[in-house]
This record gives structure tokens, sequence and C-alpha cells, in this order.
């Protein structure tokens, strides 16, 4: 009987307990809000729900016709909206509203959801756009069916009260149509899935060398002959001959002014402002394909059907008629773009053909213009100055920095984010998006199984992990960050499918970053919450990326075990990891990944997943060194950049090396400084031996070190056996190269080790970056 009855109790125990601790489910909301609370119960739509609006809130009604109609196209109830009396406290149905006050931030929303009623607010209309987006995500996948609904669809909401609002005003998305013209039902297309994840600009690339895009009435061979190439698309990008005398230019095509009027008013109903880019001076030889003139050379040109490097023709800054003609434009841009910003490029000027044009060399001189970098500074200026007098604001990318630039510029800073660093401390506006973290026509798995990109990869986690707000700037300084932009350029993105595959997720990824709070970032969660949203693509037709299936290998000393370990993680959820210690292949029969796995001596890790018995993305593989540095003390006596930090202090001595692929997380990087570091082994032992791994990759300003020093000191001040190592390496290397510098100590003890490396400092002389600070790339600093 005791025993029944102790049974009874312990099952009453499990209820109670099962009732007291409350389950918060899961919200796919993406961007994460700022601030969430779950509650009880859920709201229920259903064809008796009424949709109201304010009294003379025509935002409010245009926002609840636009849930309504998302309902109705996949199947769900039909909803009307009406009017909201005075008195709101009894309110039963679903309210729309926008509520300004000084306390509330541009964009921000709130939303609450009770059993009774939703109340929508928004700080302005484009706040209420977001929080309707919101709104749409609490409901279900189905959502973005388009009536291909699962059988018993519940249209729920679980009650909530949600406050939020963006951390960064610019989030943008950009998209060139020049290298492959894509047509006005996609780039719609385009901007609704950009205003789904509360992005607010879309970035228009209209002209490049290989395609102008944009109807000009007054300059007719713009769209006549620039807009269109020979079809080369049988041929790789970078291996198409210029078109001959007898072909006939067939691929392209443009954008008419009623295209582009349509285009923008589809943006704005969703709160998406379109920035154009018109490129000069460089970045043009389809305009100087159709008019010659205006070149240094006097042509002829045609427009190319591939790579066009360097861009040695571009337009002559000599030429008054230059000026003109593109003022002509502008205009034209001006009447159409109600944005206040337009970008005018200004990247990749090659300068050949100004210095040996008559025309350029007496501008310099009758300006007083020291060399052609300032010729260029002088060409965008005065065409910033023509832009501020007509009410506009000019963005151009970083190179524009070059020589000067008036306040009222704003720079986009791609090549890393050294220009926008520089931007931001003279005191101007800075739009972020470094090639590293933004651009989307990256790989983003492995070249093996992808399709054609230009480079990388660039994967979602990466992208996810970006900050946008460099640690060099100040408090003050980090103000002039505006936001941050990811970029897809279409070299090797000839369709909309493809289009779309490159950039989604990774845009949604984005879209966390520039809208929610650095401290409430977290990649796990965020990768559970991007499951539903796959569904939802699938549902809207978008042709996605799965992401990665590449592992993840990284190490680290727990200080409580006392051992090193090895964490394997992926990007996938749910998928299991196999591995092996031994160099051996994985198979789909070898151990799964299932915690932190202990290092106790030199090994091999291999890891893989198998989906249906098949290796998804080739083995990660990194050798294990087991050395006396690792779990050890390490002092840096100069920094290290955030930028590159290996993992943080323990980066150097985590028992893994680096490889060709800088931009890994194993490398860790010193710009224009020493490497100055002192390892504390804790007691004085024997020391055979040091070792320390480079990297050089000329292209990416990153080079050995002018020389390396070992030193051992039994108490830290006085320090011995010092040695000098220079560096014999050629400078100019097409692909990285990986260099270990090592010392024998023999019949040595030691209880402190020093390695010094020193930076060259800046680029040589004849490097796209000569002059300025470069690299010093550093990894595993191996001690036996």
């Amino acid at each position: 009987m005791k025993r029944i009855i102790l049974t009874l109790l312990l099952a009453f125990t499990g209820l109670f307990l099962a009732s007291a601790v409350k389950q918060t489910p899961l919200l796919s909301i993406i961007p994460k809000p700022v601030k969430t609370k779950v509650l009880d119960g859920v709201f229920h739509i259903t064809d008796q729900t009424r949709l109201y609006y304010m009294q003379n809130d025509t935002a409010a009604l245009e926002v609840a016709r636009m849930f309504a109609s998302q309902l109705q196209l996949s199947g769900g109830p039909v909803l009307t909206a009406a009017p909201a009396g005075k008195e709101l406290k009894n309110l039963a149905g679903i309210l729309f509203r926008v509520y300004k006050s000084a306390k509330y931030s541009p964009e921000s929303y709130t939303l609450n959801v009770h059993q009774k009623n939703i109340i929508l607010t928004g700080s302005d209309a484009a706040g209420l756009f977001y929080g309707m987006q919101t709104l749409s995500q609490l409901l279900p996948p189905d959502l973005s069916s388009r009536r291909n609904l699962s059988p018993g669809s519940i249209w729920e909401v679980p009650c909530l009260e949600i406050a939020d609002y963006p951390r960064f005003r610019y989030r943008g998305m950009h998209l060139d149509v020049s290298r492959h013209f894509f047509p006005k039902e996609f780039v719609e297309k385009y901007i609704d899935l950009l205003s789904k994840y509360k992005m607010n600009t879309f970035h228009w690339h209209l002209t490049d060398d290989n395609g102008w895009r944009i109807e000009i009435p007054k300059y007719p061979k713009l769209t006549g002959i620039g807009a269109w190439h020979v079809d080369r698309e049988n041929l790789p990008w970078g291996e198409r001959p210029p078109q001959n005398p007898a072909e006939k230019a067939t691929y392209g095509g443009f954008y008419t002014q009623d295209d582009i009027r349509e285009v923008i008013a589809y943006a704005k109903a969703r709160y998406v402002t379109i920035i154009p880019e018109i490129e000069m001076p460089a970045h043009s030889l389809e305009v100087l394909a159709a008019y010659p003139q205006l070149s240094c050379t006097g042509g002829p040109f045609t427009v190319p059907p591939g790579s066009y490097w360097p861009n040695t023709d571009i337009l002559c800054a000599g030429n008054d008629s230059v000026f003109t003609f593109m003022q002509d434009i502008l205009d034209e841009v001006i009447r159409l773009f109600p944005s206040q910003y337009i970008h005018v490029g200004g990247d990749e000027a090659d300068k050949t053909r100004w210095k040996e044009c008559p025309k350029c060399q007496a501008r310099m001189k009758a300006e007083g213009l020291k060399d052609e970098k300032e010729l260029q500074s002088y060409f965008m200026r005065r065409i910033e100055k023509y832009l501020v007098s007509k009410n506009k604001k000019m963005i151009g990318w970083d190179e524009i920095l070059e020589g000067g630039l008036a306040p009222e510029a704003t720079v986009m800073s791609w090549r890393g984010i050294e220009g926008g660093i520089a931007a931001a401390k003279q005191g101007h506006n800075v739009i972020m998006t470094p090639t590293s973290y933004c651009y989307f026509d990256y790989y983003q798995a492995d070249p093996k199984s992808e399709p054609k990109a230009i480079g990388g990869p660039i994967t979602l986690k990466k992208v996810y992990s970006y900050e946008p707000v460099p640690g060099e700037l100040t408090k003050e300084q980090s103000k002039y960050i505006l936001g941050a932009q990811g970029n897809l350029w279409t070299e090797f993105i000839p369709t909309p499918e493809h289009a779309e595959y490159m950039a989604m997720p990774r845009m949604i990824a984005l879209s966390e970053v520039v809208w929610t709070p650095k401290a409430l970032k977290n990649w796990k969660d965020f990768r559970l919450r991007l499951e539903k949203h796959f569904k939802r693509l699938e549902n809207s037709h978008v042709n996605f990326s799965h992401g990665t299936y590449k592992v993840g290998v990284s190490t680290w000393y727990d200080k409580k075990s006392k051992e090193l370990k090895a964490t394997l993680e992926s990007e996938q959820q749910n998928v299991p990891v196999q591995y092996t210690l031994t160099g051996d292949d994985p198979t789909p029969s070898s151990p799964v990944y299932s915690r932190p796995i202990p290092i106790t001596n030199n090994g091999y890790l291999k890891a893989g997943i198998f989906v249906d018995g098949k290796l998804m993305e080739p083995f990660t593989e990194r050798g294990i060194i087991f050395h006396k540095g690792i779990g050890k003390h390490i002092e840096y006596r100069q920094p290290y950049s955030y930028r590159y930090t290996a993992g943080g202090d323990e980066g150097l001595l985590d028992g893994v090396r680096g490889t060709v692929n800088f931009r890994e997380g194993n490398w860790q990087g010193y710009l224009g400084n020493d490497m100055d570091v002192v390892i504390d082994l804790k007691e004085i032992q024997p020391v055979r031996s040091v070792s320390v791994t480079f990297l050089q990759n000329y292209k990416s300003w990153i080079f050995m070190p002018d020389s390396v020093i070992f030193s051992l000191s039994s108490d830290g001040k006085k320090y011995h056996s010092i040695n000098d190592y220079g560096n014999d390496t050629p400078l100019v290397l097409d692909k990285g190269l990986i260099k270990e510098v090592s010392h024998l100590f023999p019949d040595t003890k030691a209880r402190y080790i020093r390695v010094r490396a020193k930076n060259r400092g800046v680029c040589p002389k004849g490097h796209e970056g000569e002059g300025e600070k470069c690299w010093l790339f550093v990894d595993e600093i191996v001690v036996f």
C-alpha cells in the first residue's frame, strides 16, 4: 500500500513540476527583437477576425491591407479592415496604428498579442510595417505558401509582448544588374525579400563596363549601344574575347523610365529606399562604346562581354564635355529617384590614360594638382558639388577618400575596413561592406559542390559573425557608422535563380547583424530559428542555399580538467559529424561527435558529414600538435588586431596550425606593428626547440616578417640564447605561402620563452597598397 501511495505521490509531483515549469516556445523571428516576453495562450485568426486602424491613419490602413493580402493569398481567412472606435480597451481583433512620440526611435514598434486582441504600434509607418513582418513570422510558414496549404492549417499567434527597434539606420543589399541583366519582376522579388527581414535600402548597381541599364532619353546610344554586348555565355568570364566588327551585340537589356518608376513605387510600399549607382570615372567602358569622344583616346570601343581588367579606358577628366554629360545623366536620375543619396562609384580607376592624356595633364596643371590621384579627387569633388546643388548627397566606394573629400560625402568601405575607419575618423558617414564578410558573390561552401563563384569562402556563419563597428573607433567616431550592406556582384551569376541562391540565406544573417543589438546575437540560436525560414523560402519559391556542410574544428584548453580538447561543429542542424584521430578517412560508421574530444598526444583529426551515405563536402583535416606551450600563460607586449585574433590570447598555443586560407580563423594578425610575446611555462624545464609559423599573401597585403628573434629566460628579466632569423622569402607570389621558422636549444632549460617578429611596416614599392600599413600573420608557437 505504501508503495502505491508513493508511486501516486511521485506521479502527482511530476505533473505539478511539469505544469509549474513553463516551456518557452521557440520564436523563429529574424532579426531577433530587442525585448520579448512570452505570455500564456494564443490568439486565433479566423474568418470572424477584424482588422482595425485609427481614423485617418492611411499608413496603418495600407499595412493592414498588406497583412490581409498575405493571409488571403496563402489560402487563409479573408479579413477586412475598418476604422477603430475611440474605446480601445475592449477591442477584439487586430489593431494597426502609428503612434508618434519623441520617446520612440525611428522604425521602432511594439507588438502586444493577447487572447482577445493584437495591438501593433509603430513609431512611424516603417516601424509599423516591420512590426507586421514580425507578426507574419509568428504565423506558420504556410503564410508564404500561395495557397499551397498543408491540410488543417491553423492560424494562431502565441501571446507575447515585443518592443523592437533597429541597431543601425542603414541596412542594405546591393544587386549588380550590369554584368547580367535581370528582369524587373526579379528586382521586385529581391526587394520583397529585403523588406521581409527589415532591410531598408536597395543599392541598384545600374551601370558598369558590361552594360548600361537605365533609359536616358537625351543620350539614346547609352541603351541603343551601351546596354548590349556579344553573347559569350558559353565561355568562362575571364576568357571572353571582345566583339568582332562583323558581330552583333545581342546580350543585355535595360529598364525604361516607366520600369524604374514601377520598381521605385514597389519598394516605397515596402519602406525600402533605392539608391541608384552611376559609375564614374572608371567602370564606364559601356559609356565610351556609345560616346567614344568622352574618352582620353577617342576609341573606338565595344562593350566587353566578360572580364575587362585593368580599367584603363575611363572617362577623361580633362574634358569639360564629360562633366556636362554626367550632369545631364544625374539630372535624369535625380528626377526618377527620390532617395537622398546617389552612388557614383569612384572605384578601381586605373590612371594610365590620364597620365598620357594632354587634356588631363593640362587640367592638373591648371588646378595645381600634384598627381593623378588628386585628379580623381578633383573629378569626384566636382560631381559632389553638383549633387549638393541639387539637394542630394554622394556615396562612393572607399577610393573616393584619395586626395581628400568633402564632409557631406558618405563612404562605402569595401576593401576591408580600413577605408571605413579612415572615413569615420575624418568625420564622414560610413557604410561597411567589406569583401571578407559582405560579398555574397563569394563561395558559401566547398567550391567542388557549389556553382562557380569569384572567391571566398564566406559562409553563413561568417556573415553572422560580422561586427560593423571597428574596434579602432572611439564611441564618438562610431556614430559615423551608419550600418552595413551585402553586395551581390554578378560576373558569375547569370540567372535570377542563381542570384537567389547566392543571396539567401546570407542576407537573412546580415539582417540580424544590422538590426539586433550585439549582445543578443547568438549563432546557435539564430541557426535554430532559421530552420523555419527555410520552409518559408520554399513556399515562396526562393532558390536558397542550405549552407556549408563543412565541419569546423577548434581546439581549446580546459582549465578544469587540464586537457586540450577539440570541438567539431557545422552550420547544419541535427546532422551527425563523423571523425577519426588517426588520419584515416571517416566513414558513415566512424565515431559520431557528441562532446569535446580530449587530445592527449599528437594526432591528425579528420571530420566530415554524410547524408544517406554520401560525403557532403571534403573532409576537414587538422594536424594537432601536443606540445609544452599548450595551456600556458602568454603575455602580449604588442597588441594583435581584433580582426584576426586566432580565437584570442590562447590562439598561438592551441595545437593547430593555420592553412593558406587566412580567413579561416587560425591566424593572428598584426597591422603595421610587430609581434612580441612571452610564454610562461610555470617552472624551469628543458626546452629543446621553439618554432613559429608565418603566412605571406602578397595580394592581401600580408608579408613575412623582416626578422624573427627567439630568446629564453629563467627569471623573466634576463634573456639569453638570442637568435635572429632574417627574411629570404620572395615578395611577389601568386598564392599564399606558409613558412615555419624554428630554432634548436641543445641542453637548455628555461621558464620563459620570448618570440619576436618584426613587421615590415608598409607595403613595398609597386604594390597596390604601396606605403600603406601591411599585415604580419602569425600562428602556432610550438615548444618542445
